[in-house]
């Protein structure tokens, strides 16, 4: 009988405990690559809402996102609602070039460079400073809660949570005057939607980073789940070399007998000694010479580990390494220069070209011209027809620009704004609403024509706009 259809075997459980990981410090090229990484990536972060930056017009904030008078400043670069585009090609040329890495060297985004790495990182270094290295760890895990243990994790605890805070305002100082709003914030005048965000950021980052850990890539990272469709048997991929670490009797320990290469050789012993180093230092707790993983993150902390107990012994590196399947197989290098490959890198290029060219080449100015409706035409005393429109202008630069307005392809037309303004007077990254009124003489032949409002700077810094429209006579 089947252990599921026998009522005295004991039930499994629904859902498996997690296993705390405790990964060992190892140091090595890529430990050393991740801290580069690491130190840049939040020397960016948490340093740029506080970096100033002179405007004409606007804060003096390098990097805002001011959702109040809907301007994103980036540097020198504002970025208008009307350019909304950039965004949608932004995020086209990050899916291009995760694409274009995955196909190269599998999940490196997730080993160097993931927000969930970087800051997991951190609260392990925080535990490992707090609570001692992967044996105090282990140790303090197991041990029964007593004073050492609430002192430890509490102030484990307390610190990822700083951590998390400033992570979650610095986030928050994105969208408002990083000075300002840290006065406002610690003083309680700040608006609700600052502490939300900094509320829900600062839980969200302390479970991710501090509880979830590597169960967050595992179970809850989609791009875990869809990853594996992009590799292919030349993709670059953290793993071992069966056959010279397991040999033709499998791997052993070093004990006598089997202490050099030319003894292990001899028996047929592989050259990995089965340290189980590579299985300490992840930090997803997976062993990499099981072969490809889920779970497997691509930090190449592995082959740091086995490059380093290699060194030691005085035999050759890379048992673990970057390598495609072909090369384990075959031992023939992988061609990256495939059909996907080059695929992916000339749709990420292309990508980034028209990303730079939608910044470069924006308008300077734009108008909208909307035909008042209610009328939609007036028959004046004279016998000419009128209609009115609102005209609203855009100006982008961070000068003011005062711009004529003219009439195309409406022979006899006159047009006047109300006001009697001589110019058009925009200010510096701003907008100016105009009700304009067209006359022209009745036309019994057509109902309507076609016509073209033209807006001219008169310094002539830029070109002329035009913006089509339509004339109505009855």
């Amino acid at each position: 009988m089947a252990h599921h259809d026998d009522p005295s075997y004991p039930a499994e459980p629904l859902y498996q405990a997690r296993e705390p990981i405790h990964p060992k410090a190892i140091h090595g090229r890529f430990r050393r690559f991740k801290d580069i990484v690491l130190l840049v990536a939040y020397g960016v972060f948490f340093l740029l809402p506080w970096v100033r930056w002179e405007r004409g017009v606007g804060p003096d904030q390098a990097v805002m996102f001011d959702i109040p008078s809907r301007r994103y400043y980036l540097f020198d670069l504002v970025i208008h609602p009307q350019d909304m585009f950039l965004l949608a090609g932004f995020l086209i040329l990050a899916a291009w070039l995760l694409f274009f890495v995955t196909g190269l060297v599998g999940r490196a985004f997730c080993g160097y460079f993931c927000f969930q790495t970087l800051w997991t990182d951190v609260f392990m270094k925080v535990e490992a400073l707090v609570q001692g290295d992967r044996n105090k760890r282990m140790r303090l895990e197991k041990q029964p809660w007593n004073g050492e243990k609430i002192a430890k994790k509490g102030l484990t605890v307390a610190i990822w949570t700083l951590i998390a805070f400033w992570t979650g305002f610095t986030f928050t100082a994105y969208w408002a005057d990083a000075p300002q709003l840290f006065v406002s914030f610690f003083t309680l005048d700040a608006v609700s939607a600052a502490y939300i965000t900094t509320g829900i950021l600062t839980a969200t980052t302390l479970i991710a980073a501090g509880f979830a850990r590597e169960q967050v890539c595992i179970y809850m990272c989609p791009y875990a789940r869809f990853q594996s469709v992009m590799f292919d048997k030349e993709t670059l991929l953290v793993s071992y070399d069966a056959a010279r670490g397991e040999g033709e009797a499998g791997r052993q320990p070093l004990k006598q007998g089997l202490m050099t290469l030319e003894e292990r050789h001899a028996q047929g012993v592989g050259d990995c000694i089965d340290c189980k180093l590579c299985v300490q230092v992840c930090p997803t707790g997976i062993d990499i010479r099981d072969g490809l993983q889920l779970e497997c993150i691509s930090c190449g902390l592995c082959i740091d580990a086995c490059d380093q107990i290699m060194t030691k012994r005085g035999w050759p590196t890379g048992l673990i390494r970057y390598a495609s399947e072909q090369e384990l197989e075959t031992g023939e290098k992988p061609n990256l220069l495939k059909f996907r490959t080059i695929g992916y890198g000339v749709a990420t290029v292309a990508a980034t070209v028209l990303l730079l060219y939608g910044i470069f080449a924006r308008a300077p100015a734009d108008f909208s011209v909307q035909q008042v409706r209610q009328p939609l035409f007036t028959t004046l005393a004279s016998g000419d027809i009128q209609n009115n429109y609102n005209v609203k202008i855009n100006n982008k630069l961070q000068e003011p620009l005062e711009f004529d307005l003219a009439i195309d392809g409406l022979p006899e037309a006159t047009l006047s704004v109300v006001g009697d303004f001589d110019s058009l007077e925009v200010p510096a990254d701003g907008s100016r609403k105009y009700l304009v009124h067209v006359r022209a003489p009745r036309d019994a032949q057509v109902e309507r024509r076609e016509i073209q409002f033209v807006l001219t700077e008169e310094n002539g810094r830029i070109e002329p706009l035009e913006h089509d429209a339509s004339f109505v006579f009855r």
